[in-house]
């Protein structure tokens, strides 16, 4: 039986047990991809974007994540830390840094479980348009329905990770 079925399950009741769900998928994800990858799952997307568009800066991979600037500078410190990507000051602007994946980068991405983006990202893509917009008017109004907590500013662009 179904818990749709079941009418001594409050509707509230059963939406919170599906938000435990997405957010577990999300977790046991982040957890696989340390385990099998030896990086956080913010990190393996990262080298996932630069592995797509070498020579990306640090604004364009900000962008590509839809995070703050200096979440991906941030990150970007780490990749360069643990020898993953390689820096350049290539063009004209040599205050702009071009992004590739190191040797060690690109094995690790090779060795890492899939999607990169993470299983959130990777499901929110596969549905329509319509439902999207769907959702996306639904959880705006559960945001509002928050009201009674202070939401940090900029939470919105924060990885999931970081949460």
């Amino acid at each position: 039986m179904s818990e749709k079925s079941q009418p001594s399950i409050a509707p509230a009741t059963r939406v919170l047990r599906q938000f435990r769900i997405v957010f577990n998928a999300v977790k046991t994800h982040f957890r696989q991809v340390e385990k099998e990858a030896g990086i956080a799952g913010a990190q393996l997307w990262a080298l996932s974007v630069i592995q797509a568009e070498p020579g990306i800066g640090i604004s364009g991979l900000a962008r590509a994540l839809d995070v703050h600037q200096s979440t991906a500078s941030n990150l970007v410190k780490m990749l360069l830390g643990q020898e993953l990507v390689l820096a350049s000051k290539d063009g004209a602007d040599r205050r702009a840094v071009a992004l590739r994946l190191s040797e060690t980068g690109t094995d690790v991405l090779s060795k890492a479980p899939m999607p990169f983006a993470g299983v959130l990202p990777d499901a929110l893509a596969g549905l329509d348009g319509e439902m999207l917009l769907r959702l996306e008017q639904d959880l705006a109004v559960l945001i509002a329905a928050l009201d009674q907590v202070q939401i940090e500013p900029g939470s919105a662009r924060k990885l999931l990770s970081e949460l």
